[in-house]
């Protein structure tokens, strides 16, 4: 099992505190595994006096708990039981219980309860949630396996063979109990894609056109690494004979973000200090994911690939990512932690030297003293003029 110790520390300063830890992410992106290494280290580290209750609210047998106002009474009753000692609840996909925000809320409110709780669709968070606890909630947002966390599980100790593996297979972690096998692996990967259009999109929203949402959502998802809006897919579907209001495409959209298929990334205007309200560029959540959807080898569009598995190493690392623009140039990646800001560009190889002159030359276009840096898959250090080469394994394997 992979310790996912950059979350671990995210959560680790609110246990035991009056706020609900909401952790939100892609079905199957370790979650609830993630929980479990949360119960762990109280039981080690924090409360040794303490209970733990976990209710995986998705299963058959707890099913009742679904009805409102039944969990509530269930956890009460082992809370009251367990006094003076803390007792911390556990509830995956707590959206599946009638008037959950209400429960989570009451819960929060005695002295010896912490509550943690997982969704898999952001919208977890909006509406009468932030209406009920007001402020009282902090979200940790789980990705798919880093390439660090990756190489845990995969059995070579050879870093290129290990980043080749990752390029194509991606970073969800159940694929590891398959041993990478291509064949299961993608069979997996669609049944889980398949899945979430189903459960978390088509159920959750009452999606009538089934079909013209798969296509939208999976149009955006292939075109994962490029700049998307709805004007674009109306186009791409009128020339598949289909005619769709501007609305459906943007709710459609919509909906595959909030559960995690995809991110839609704003563009800045580096010249103009703003943000660019037209256009957005979408990255897939899961590389490995898009490959088995889309079909096709490896390195039919590594170049994207790469840029997809830049921008989540850069989110994890707490960044705000955006697209820059300067003039008619694209900064792939500029990230704001803070006060510090750094830009960087990503490309497959720089062999030739009008390669090199495009990549190097948006980031010398910006007038200002920040990092930046270039990265890529070539061995030959290409740092010049103050822009900082690296090779994207070694960058991804970084503390």
């Amino acid at each position: 099992m992979v310790k996912r110790t950059n979350y671990l520390q995210k959560v680790k300063p609110f246990i035991g505190l009056d706020i609900i830890k909401v952790i939100t992410g892609l079905r199957r992106s370790g979650k609830s595994v993630f929980m479990r290494q949360i119960r762990e280290l109280i039981e080690s580290e924090i409360d040794r006096n303490g209970k733990s209750v976990y209710i995986n609210l998705e299963e058959d047998e707890n099913k009742h708990f679904i009805s409102k106002g039944i969990l509530y009474d269930y956890l009460i009753d082992i809370a009251e039981k367990n006094k003076p000692n803390k007792t911390y609840i556990f509830l995956d996909e707590i959206s599946e219980v009638e008037e959950w925000e209400k429960t989570v809320n009451s819960l929060r409110t005695k002295d010896n309860i912490d509550v943690y709780v997982t969704g898999s669709n952001s919208k977890l968070l909006s509406g009468e949630l932030a209406t009920y606890l007001t402020g009282r909630y902090v979200e940790i947002k789980m990705l798919p396996f880093s390439f660090r966390e990756f190489i845990e599980v995969f059995k070579s100790q050879d870093i290129n063979e290990a980043f080749e593996a990752y390029l194509k297979f991606g970073g969800m972690p159940f694929l590891a109990h398959l041993n990478y096998q291509d064949v299961p692996s993608r069979d997996y990967l669609v049944d889980l894609y398949s899945s979430i259009l189903l459960k978390d999109i088509v159920q959750r929203h009452k999606v009538r056109d089934a079909e013209l949402l798969s296509r939208i959502i999976g149009y955006a998802v292939s075109e994962s690494g490029h700049i998307i809006s709805a004007a674009s897919i109306q186009r791409y579907l009128k020339s598949e004979k289909r005619s769709v209001a501007f609305d459906t495409v943007m709710n459609y959209l919509q909906f595959g973000k909030e559960s995690f298929l995809f991110d839609l990334v704003k563009r800045e205007d580096l010249m103009g200090k703003h943000i660019l309200s037209v256009d957005e560029k979408v990255y897939a959540i899961d590389h490995g994911m898009r490959r088995a959807i889309i079909g096709g080898v490896v390195g039919r569009d590594i170049e994207r690939t790469l840029e997809m598995i830049v921008y989540h190493e850069l989110v994890r690392r707490g960044y705000e990512v955006r697209i820059g623009r300067v003039k008619e140039k694209e900064v792939d990646f500029v990230c704001q932690r803070g006060d510090e800001r750094k830009y960087f560009q990503v490309c497959y190889m720089m062999g030739s030297e009008e390669t090199r002159e495009r990549e190097f030359s948006a980031l010398l276009s910006i007038n200002d003293q920040y990092p930046k840096v270039v990265l890529s898959l070539d061995r030959i250090d290409f740092s010049s003029a103050g822009i900082v080469h690296k090779k994207i394994p070694e960058f991804l394997l970084e503390d």
